[in-house]
C-alpha cells in the first residue's frame, strides 16, 4: 500500500481565474492539477505573442512595398521606419518585465493583446495615403513596438508555471513558437496584400510602380496592390484571440499577490507602457534627422539614453505597492549574472530579431541594382537589376528557421547544459557572420550580385538556425541561475536589450550599404560574438567558472 503524501491539497482559485495555490516543484500538485493548468496557460501564450511579433516586425516588410510603390522617401527614411518600430518594441520591454507582478498574467497577456488592435488599424490608415509626411508613419512604427514589448511579459508570465526542469522546453516552446510571429508575417503580409480583403471597407488599392513578389514569385510592376491590408489583416486574428486570453488564462497569486482588480491592473500596464514611451520618443526626435528630429546623437548614444532614462523614470513614478515591488526587482541590476547574460542573450534574440528586421530591405537594395563602376572608378547603383531576387518571396526563410529550431535548443540545453550549446552557436555565429560579409562584399561590387544570393541565403539561415537555438540555451541557463522571483524581471530586462536588434541591425546595416561597405556591418557583428563567446566560457565554462554549465 502506498504511503499517504502529506502536502496540502489544491486550494480553489479565488476566482475564476486568480489561482492562490501553486507548487509547481511539487510532484504530486504538478501531476494532479500543475500540468494541464501550465499548458492551457502556454497554449494560449504562444497565439497570443505570436501576433506581438507579427505587428512589431511588420515593418521590416512594409517598407520593402513602401519602395515597390513608389512611396516618396529615401531608403535611410525606409531603414528609419524599421528602426523606430525595433527600439520602440525593445523600450516597451523594459517596463513589460515588470509587469506580471503587478497586475497579474492573465490581466496583462489579454491587455496587451488587445492593445495591438491600435497600431494594426492605424498602420492600414496610413498606408493608403501616400501624400502623407513621413512622422505619421514613424509615428504608426512606434505605436508597433507594443508587439515587442509583449515578449518580456510574456514570458515573465510563461516561466512561473514551470518547474526548473521543464524551463527551457516550455520557454523554448512558448518563445520559438512565438517567434513565428516574424515569419508568419513576412509570409501573411505579401499575400494579404495580394487582394481586397475587406472590400469597400479596407479603402483603395495602389499601383506597384517596381515589380514585387510573395511566397511564389514576382508579381510584375503595374499589379493593384492593398498594401494597407498588411495592418488590417491583424483584426481577423487579433479580436478572437484577445478573448480567449480572457477567458482561458490565469493569474497566480503567488506571484502576483496584490494586483487589485482587473481594472486597477489595467492601469498599471497603461501606465508604465505610457511612461516607456516618454523616453523613447525624447531618444528618437535627437536621434533622428530633420524634419522629424534634431539628429544631435548617434545611436550608441540615444540607445543607453533610452534604457537608463526608462529605468529612471520607472523608478522615480511607482506609488504604492508598484514602488515596493519595482524596488525589489531592481535587485537583479546587482547581480553579475544579470550583466553576463544580457550580452550572450543579445548574441541569440538580438541577431535573430535584427536581422529579421533588416534583412528584407537590405535584399532588395543589394540584389535590386546592378553595381558597376563609372570611369572613376565609383561604384553606380542606377541600374535596376533585372534579375534580382524579390524579397518577400525568400526573407521568411531565415526567421521560419530561426523558430522552429528554437524549442530543439531548449531540450539540447536541458539535456547537456544550456552554456555548451551557447558555447557551440557563439562559434558557428564568428564564421557564418564574417563568410556573410565577404559574400555581400561580392555582390555589392558585382553587376551581376543575384549570383550570390544564393549563398548570401544560405550563411544567413546558419546564422538564423545558431540564434534560435541559442535562444533556448539561454534560456535554459536564466532559469536555472535565478530563483522563481528573480527569473522572471531577468528574462523581461535580457530580452529588452537584446530587442534593441531590432534597433542597431537596421541603422548598421543601412547605414554601411550607403557608405558602399555593407560588409563590415557583418564584420563588426562577428567580432562581438568572438568577444561573448570568451565571456561565456568565462562565467559558465572554465575550470573555477561562476556556475558550471548551467
Amino acid at each position: 500500500m502506498n504511503p499517504t503524501i502529506d502536502t496540502p491539497s489544491p486550494m480553489p482559485p479565488a476566482s475564476g481565474a486568480d489561482i492562490a495555490d501553486w507548487r509547481p516543484e511539487d510532484e504530486a500538485f504538478w501531476a494532479a492539477t500543475g500540468r494541464r493548468i501550465a499548458y492551457r496557460n502556454l497554449w494560449i501564450s504562444v497565439p497570443a505573442l505570436l501576433c506581438g511579433f507579427a505587428i512589431w516586425g511588420m515593418w521590416g516588410i512594409i517598407t520593402v512595398q513602401m519602395l515597390n510603390l513608389g512611396f516618396p522617401f529615401s531608403q535611410a527614411e525606409l531603414f528609419s521606419l524599421t528602426a523606430i518600430s525595433g527600439l520602440a518594441g525593445a523600450t516597451m520591454r523594459i517596463p513589460a518585465s515588470f509587469l506580471i507582478r503587478l497586475a497579474g498574467g492573465r490581466n496583462t497577456i489579454f491587455l496587451t493583446t488587445a492593445m495591438l488592435l491600435a497600431p494594426a488599424i492605424g498602420t492600414g490608415i496610413v498606408l493608403q495615403h501616400k501624400d502623407w509626411p513621413l512622422w505619421a508613419f514613424q509615428l504608426m512604427a512606434l505605436w508597433s513596438g507594443v508587439g515587442g514589448g509583449n515578449f518580456a511579459s510574456s514570458m515573465s508570465n510563461i516561466s512561473t508555471f514551470f518547474p526548473k526542469r521543464l524551463q527551457g522546453t516550455a520557454l523554448g516552446l512558448n518563445a520559438g513558437l512565438g517567434n513565428f510571429g516574424v515569419t508568419s508575417m513576412q509570409i501573411v503580409v505579401p499575400l494579404v496584400m495580394t487582394v481586397g480583403l475587406f472590400g469597400a471597407f479596407g479603402g483603395e488599392p495602389m499601383t506597384l510602380v517596381k515589380d514585387s513578389g510573395w511566397i511564389f514569385g514576382k508579381i510584375p510592376a503595374g499589379t493593384p496592390t492593398w498594401v494597407q491590408n498588411a495592418g488590417f489583416a491583424w483584426l481577423l486574428s487579433l479580436v478572437p484571440l484577445s478573448a480567449l486570453c480572457w477567458f482561458g488564462m490565469n493569474n497566480l497569486k503567488t506571484v502576483s499577490p496584490d494586483t487589485g482588480g482587473a481594472i486597477v491592473a489595467f492601469l498599471k500596464i497603461i501606465w508604465l507602457y505610457t511612461l516607456s514611451f516618454v523616453p523613447a520618443g525624447v531618444g528618437l526626435y535627437l536621434y533622428l534627422p530633420a524634419p522629424t528630429g534634431l539628429g544631435v546623437l548617434n545611436m550608441w548614444l540615444a540607445m543607453p539614453l533610452i534604457i537608463v532614462s526608462t529605468l529612471f523614470v520607472l523608478k522615480l513614478t511607482a506609488f504604492g505597492p508598484m514602488k515596493e515591488s519595482i524596488a525589489r526587482q531592481f535587485g537583479i541590476f546587482r547581480n553579475r549574472h544579470t550583466w553576463a547574460l544580457t550580452l550572450l542573450y543579445i548574441v541569440t534574440f538580438g541577431s535573430f530579431i535584427g536581422f529579421s528586421m533588416a534583412l528584407p530591405l537590405a535584399i532588395t537594395v543589394i540584389f535590386g541594382v546592378s553595381h558597376v563602376p563609372d570611369a572613376s572608378g565609383v561604384m553606380q547603383h542606377a541600374l535596376k537589376n533585372p534579375n534580382a531576387p524579390s524579397a518577400l518571396t525568400y526573407a521568411w526563410i531565415g526567421p521560419f528557421i530561426g523558430a522552429a529550431v528554437r524549442p530543439v535548443g531548449g531540450w539540447i540545453s536541458d539535456k547537456i547544459g544550456g552554456s555548451i550549446v551557447t558555447q557551440i552557436i557563439s562559434a558557428v555565429m564568428v564564421v557564418a557572420s564574417t563568410a556573410v560579409g565577404y559574400v555581400m562584399l561580392l555582390a555589392y561590387r558585382s553587376p551581376t550580385p543575384e549570383q550570390y544570393f544564393l549563398l548570401f541565403m544560405a550563411l544567413f539561415v546558419v546564422l538564423f538556425t545558431a540564434s534560435g537555438i541559442g535562444n533556448g540555451s539561454t534560456f535554459r541557463t536564466i532559469g536555472v541561475i535565478f530563483d522563481r522571483q528573480q527569473a522572471g524581471p531577468v528574462l523581461g530586462w535580457t530580452s529588452a536589450v537584446a530587442a534593441y536588434g531590432a534597433f542597431v541591425a537596421p541603422v548598421v546595416i543601412g547605414a554601411q550599404i550607403r557608405a558602399a561597405t555593407p560588409e563590415l556591418a557583418m564584420y563588426g557583428f562577428a567580432v562581438f560574438y568572438a568577444l561573448c563567446l570568451v565571456l561565456n566560457w568565462w562565467f559558465y565554462l572554465r575550470a573555477g567558472a561562476y556556475v558550471k554549465n548551467p
